[in-house]
C-alpha cells in the first residue's frame, strides 16, 4: 500500500521538489533555521541535529566506496549521459514548471516522456520569459546505475550532473521513490521545522486574534459614542422645543388680557341693565357669554366700546324671558388682537 501511494505521488513530489530545490524560499528558510540551531545548547546541536557530510561518487565507480552511515551520498552523472538543455519559457509556465515541461518534452528530447527522468529548474529571468535548465536521462540508463551502486551497498541520497566543463548542475535526478528513509535526526529536524511553523502560523493567528479584538473593542467604544452623541442630541431637540413652546405660552398668556379687566370692561360696555349669567374664555380667546338685558339688541353696539374684546355677534336668536320681562341672549367675542403687543 505504501509503494504504490509513493508510486502515485511520486510526480507531485518531484515537482515541488524541483521547485523548492535553490529557490530564494529555501535559502532564506534554511538561513532562518540555522539561526534557530545557533540559539540551541552546543551538545544538544552535536548529538540531535548534527549536519551529515556530503560525499560526492563519481559515476563511473573507478574504486570501491567506502562510506560512512553518516554520509550524505551525491552521485554525480557525465555529461555525456545527459541530455541538458536551456530553455526560454513564459514567466506564466512558472506556476506549474514540471507539468509545462511534461506537455513539451518531445519537443526537446527524441525519446518519451515516460523513457526519460528529467528535472527542470529555473536559471534566470527577463522580462517576461525565464531561463530554465532542462536535465533528462534515461531511465534505462540511470536504472542499471542504481543497481551498480546499490550493490555495492552505497545508499545515496542525490543524484546530480556535471556539464561539459565538468561542473555539477544542482539538480537530483534520483527518482522519489529510490530516495533513503530520512534518520532520526533528520526526521527531528524535520519535526523543529514543523513546531517553528506551526509557532509562526499561531503567533499570526493570535496576533491578528489580539488585532480583532481591539477593532472591535474601539467599534464598540465608537458605537458608545455615537449613541451618547446622538442621546445629547436629542436632549438638546426636547430642550429647545420645550423652550419653544415655554416661550410661546409665555407669548400667549401675556398677549391676553386678565381676567379681572375684562370683567371691568364688560361692566362698563354692557351697561346696568344687563347682567351676565355664563362666562367662558378659551385658551384661543374666544370669549362666550350669556345672560339677559333689557336692550338687548343694543349690545353689540355697547361691545364696540370695549377695549378687551372685537368682532362681537350673536350666537342664536334673542328670546324674551316671561319671568324676568328681560330678553335672553347669548354673544360669541374674541380678545382683542392688538393686546399681543401691548407692553
Amino acid at each position: 500500500m505504501k509503494h504504490l501511494l509513493s508510486k502515485r505521488f511520486a510526480p507531485l513530489q518531484a515537482r515541488l521538489h524541483s521547485q523548492w530545490d535553490g529557490s530564494l524560499a529555501q535559502q532564506a528558510w534554511r538561513a532562518w533555521l540555522n539561526e534557530l540551531q545557533a540559539l540551541l545548547p552546543a551538545a544538544v546541536r552535536d548529538r540531535w541535529l548534527a549536519q551529515a557530510r556530503e560525499r560526492v561518487i563519481e559515476w563511473p565507480l573507478s574504486l570501491p566506496v567506502d562510506a560512512a552511515d553518516e554520509d550524505r551520498l551525491v552521485l554525480t552523472l557525465p555529461a555525456n549521459l545527459l541530455l541538458i538543455q536551456t530553455l526560454n519559457l513564459p514567466a506564466a509556465a512558472m506556476r506549474d514548471l514540471q507539468t509545462v515541461i511534461g506537455f513539451e518534452l518531445d519537443k526537446y528530447t527524441p525519446f518519451p516522456r515516460d523513457q526519460l527522468q528529467y528535472v527542470a529548474r529555473v536559471t534566470g529571468k527577463d522580462g517576461a520569459w525565464v531561463q530554465v535548465l532542462l536535465v533528462a536521462v534515461l531511465r534505462e540508463r540511470l536504472q542499471p546505475i542504481l543497481d551498480a551502486c546499490r550493490a555495492q551497498g552505497l545508499v545515496l541520497h542525490a543524484v546530480d550532473g556535471c556539464n561539459a566543463q565538468g561542473q555539477r548542475l544542482g539538480i537530483d535526478l534520483l527518482p522519489v521513490d529510490q530516495r533513503p528513509p530520512r534518520k532520526a535526526h533528520a526526521r527531528l529536524s524535520g519535526y523543529l521545522t514543523l513546531v517553528c511553523g506551526a509557532l509562526v502560523v499561531s503567533c499570526m493567528v493570535l496576533w491578528l486574534d489580539a488585532r480583532q479584538t481591539r477593532v472591535e473593542a474601539m467599534q464598540r467604544a465608537v458605537d458608545a459614542q455615537r449613541d451618547d452623541v446622538r442621546a445629547v442630541q436629542d436632549l438638546r431637540r426636547e430642550l429647545i422645543n420645550t423652550q419653544g413652546a415655554a416661550r410661546y405660552l409665555a407669548q400667549q398668556k401675556a398677549a391676553q388680557p386678565t381676567l379681572s379687566s375684562v370683567l371691568v370692561d364688560l361692566t362698563g360696555c354692557l351697561g346696568a341693565d344687563t347682567w351676565v349669567e355664563q362666562l367662558e374664555i378659551s385658551d384661543g380667546g374666544g370669549v362666550s357669554l350669556s345672560g339677559q338685558s333689557a336692550k338687548a339688541s343694543a349690545l353689540i353696539a355697547r361691545m364696540k366700546d370695549c377695549k378687551t374684546l372685537s368682532d362681537a355677534q350673536f350666537q342664536g336668536i334673542i328670546q324674551p324671558d316671561a319671568q324676568t320681562g328681560k330678553d335672553r341672549f347669548s354673544l360669541r367675542a374674541h380678545l382683542r388682537k392688538e393686546a399681543v403687543d401691548a407692553p
